[in-house]
């Protein structure tokens, strides 16, 4: 497979985590508050990594750390109290040192009921675009140095690789 052919086929796999919008993430104009999706940002990154069956505690106890280094983000349509929001993450890049994230907040089309984190393998995730943007990050050890990540934790590397090329195992399967 061609470097360019991984590339396209990582932007076509997001993880999917619902919500349900809560009553106070919302302000006085019936709107989720806009500080209220970086949040929930940091809830796809982190769903990410546990679906791939990895956890932060576990990075952390092993000394490594992955702060924002920066973050983006654009607001094309509001979420209301009640909504079901789709919280859609993909890793953007990956580097032994860097990381980054996609994200959009998707308002399910379903308003039935509450689906379960899943992998989405198309280009675009379903529901309307809400808010996209992302986050980008740098692996650093417990002094804030910048940290290896292929070095002190290999393991998790190679799943983060795999991925970022696109290729997840499915839950229940071998």
């Amino acid at each position: 497979m061609m470097k360019e052919e991984i590339a396209t086929e990582a932007k076509a796999l997001w993880h999917m985590h619902p919500l349900r919008v809560r009553y106070q993430e919302t302000d006085q104009m019936g709107v989720v508050f806009h500080g209220n999706y970086l949040t929930w940002f940091e809830i796809g990154r982190t769903e990410l990594v546990r679906s791939l069956g990895l956890s932060y505690i576990e990075i952390e106890k092993a000394g490594l750390l992955l702060p924002v280094v920066d973050a983006n983000i654009s607001y094309v349509s509001p979420a209301r109290y009640d909504d079901i929001v789709f919280i859609c993450t993909r890793i953007e890049e990956l580097s032994p040192i860097r990381m980054a994230f996609c994200s959009e907040i998707r308002m399910a089309e379903e308003q039935v009921a509450l689906p379960q984190s899943q992998w989405w393998h198309e280009a675009e995730p379903p529901g309307k675009l809400l808010t996209r943007g992302g986050t980008r990050h740098v692996w650093v050890n417990r002094d804030w140095r910048p940290a290896r990540l292929d070095k002190a934790f290999p393991a998790v590397y190679g799943r983060l690789q795999a991925a970022a090329a696109g290729v997840v195992q499915e839950e229940g399967s071998e």
